[in-house]
């Protein structure tokens, strides 16, 4: 008898609600064709609670997700919240109790998807990026001193475990394994100028290093990741790096890939729950529209299913994807696809119930 998957869902504010309708849908439809059994069940964590409640988080709710197979997340956000209250009070909040210790953020052009990078296509830009995820400047140390007099002083501190770091590079180590591209795992630090975190990283990620001799490893200061990722994406297979930095080059490969609209992600717990979300924004001012590109929160649902061990299922949604960019989307962008949200969502259903699989 197969399995039940038990999934939290959390459409959140703005347009998250649109997109997540369209993955549900696409999901669905994966899991009818395989005999994938799903139980859902729906939060409304987000800003409209907030604002009617005052509440981000009600007590409890941490230890009630913790009990299910995987988180299905919208876009947090709404411009009546003032910012971090609900990226801070769900967002991270989830990430660090519920141990995500992984961002996973695939990095690939599809095709028919454009690119802003001249000569570059589909072969050229297929990469993960393996991202800390519940430490480094994000764990919220420091603290301000004499706030709003001219002597204010703001300490914001990068904490690095050794437990942290080892276990996010041998993630990636084992990752960029199983991927069995080009076996190439890439370091992405600032060694010459954070010689403390990065000293810890980068010894950590030499020592793994020597247990996996299948895998080329290699070091890259972010600065240089930068430029490669515009210049010569090809270059690279899996890197591994801390949370800020992993933050500010996965929205720079969401832009190669073509945009928020397909960039899809996952925050990982190998070792318990994980939490799947489309990149972009709540995108208010699309609200009710219906004119929001959801391929980003489609792919985040073949994410969730690979992840739990369905990865026929994911890869089919991946590959249903891909046929809905390169025959059909006239661009990515709200309002300019040539479909409607719900067009969208309608046609890779379509497909994946018609693609053979593999």
């Amino acid at each position: 008898m197969p399995k039940t998957y038990n999934i939290a869902v959390i459409p959140g504010d703005g347009t998250g609600p649109e997109v997540i309708a369209e993955g549900l849908k696409v999901v669905r439809a994966a899991s009818a064709r395989l005999g994938i059994k799903l139980a859902l069940s729906h939060y409304d964590f987000g800003a409209a609670r907030y604002l009617k409640t005052g509440e981000v988080l009600p007590a409890g709710a941490i230890d009630e997700l913790r009990k299910y197979d995987a988180i299905y997340l919208g876009a947090i956000g709404h411009p009546e919240v003032k910012a971090g209250i609900l990226e801070k009070g769900i967002l991270l909040r989830l990430r660090f109790e519920l141990d995500q210790y992984i961002n996973l953020r695939p990095v690939k052009l599809y095709p028919g998807v454009d690119c802003p990078l001249k000569n570059k296509g589909p072969e050229d830009i297929d990469f993960v990026v393996v991202r800390e995820n519940t430490e480094g400047l994000y764990a919220g140390a420091g603290g301000v001193l004499k706030k709003g007099t001219p002597d204010e002083v703001a300490v914001q501190e990068s904490i690095n475990t050794r437990k942290g770091v080892e276990r996010c590079i041998r993630f990636a180590f084992e990752y960029c394994k199983k991927r069995n591209k080009n076996n190439k795992l890439t370091l992405c630090g600032k060694t010459n100028v954070l010689t403390f975190a990065f000293d810890l990283w980068e010894r950590t990620f030499y020592e793994v290093a020597k247990e996996y001799p299948g895998i080329k490893a290699d070091y890259a200061h972010v600065d240089a990741i930068t430029m490669w990722f515009v210049k010569n994406p090809e270059w690279f297979d899996v890197i591994v790096t801390d949370n800020m930095f992993g933050d500010i080059i996965t929205d720079l490969g969401a832009m190669i890939q073509g945009g928020m609209g397909i960039a899809a992600g996952g925050n990982i717990n190998p070792q318990g729950v994980s939490m799947f979300e489309p990149i972009g924004g709540s995108a208010p001012k699309y609200t009710g529209q219906h004119v929001v590109n959801p391929l980003a929160a489609i792919c985040a649902g073949g994410m969730m299913l690979e992840q739990l061990g369905e990865e026929k299922a994911g890869k089919l949604i991946e590959r249903a994807a891909i046929e809905v960019t390169g025959k059909h989307l006239k661009s990515m962008a709200a309002g300019k696809m040539g479909y409607s949200t719900t067009e969208v969502g309608d046609l890779v259903a379509k497909y994946v119930t018609e693609l053979p699989v593999d």
